[in-house]
């Protein structure tokens, strides 16, 4: 697999390092000079010098041939450009862009970034997840940007609590996946009974997040 890496910070040396590692043909681009001076001697000529804003600069990259493009600079606008350019004028088929500021990451879903990562974002549900009173918690952010994957956790004063799922009365685009019991896992059936302390995870429409977690909110 060929992948092009835009942004030689520290992300985007050791996605590319280990990348390399595992045995990936992969093209890191930096504008810093001096960081591709230092790379270079690190990596070899798998670094080279340039904006990888610019079409041009993708092109000589071999951005037509390219299987993924990731845009990992320390700017929005940059790395909104990067896989727009990829996608639109080199018809590369996976863009991965980082958004450093979380109310961008929507906008470059609706823009046909294929994946977005958000470190904001991703440490936020890491903080919620270790909170013990977090009875309803995102776990993922899917590539459609109106779809979310949720855990929530069916307290003793749920609605949900010691419920059959046919009589939860949930939203019509919402399904529950699995529900975790202890060490069991279960994919729920309509006469699966909610008990406390059961997590269930459930794919949901965002515009009815607010329902489903009174459903199934303590």
């Amino acid at each position: 697999m060929y992948i092009i890496v835009v942004g030689g910070g520290k992300v985007g040396f050791y996605l590319t390092k280990s990348l390399l590692s595992e045995g990936h043909e992969v093209l890191l681009i930096e504008r810093d000079s001096i960081k591709v001076e230092n790379y270079v001697e690190q990596l070899g000529a798998v670094v080279v010098d340039g904006d990888g804003s610019e079409a041009a600069t993708l092109g000589n990259a071999g951005a037509a041939r390219a299987d993924v493009v990731i845009a990992v600079t320390g700017e929005d606008e940059d790395n909104l450009v990067i896989a727009q350019v990829a996608k639109k004028r080199f018809n590369v088929p996976k863009t991965i862009a980082r958004v450093n500021n979380p109310k961008n990451e929507r906008l470059f879903r609706m823009l046909g970034i294929d994946v977005t990562v958000s470190q904001t974002n991703y440490i936020f549900n890491l903080i919620e997840q270790s909170i013990p009173n977090m009875s309803f918690v995102h776990l993922l952010s899917l590539s459609h940007e109106a779809m979310t994957i949720v855990d929530a956790k069916i307290g003793a004063e749920s609605r949900a609590a010691n419920k059959p799922v046919s009589a939860l009365g949930l939203p019509e685009d919402c399904i529950l996946a699995a529900v975790i019991r202890g060490s069991d896992l279960m994919i729920p059936k309509p006469d699966t009974v909610l008990l406390p302390g059961d997590d269930v995870i459930a794919l949901s429409h965002r515009r009815s997040e607010a329902s489903l977690q009174a459903v199934l909110g303590s």
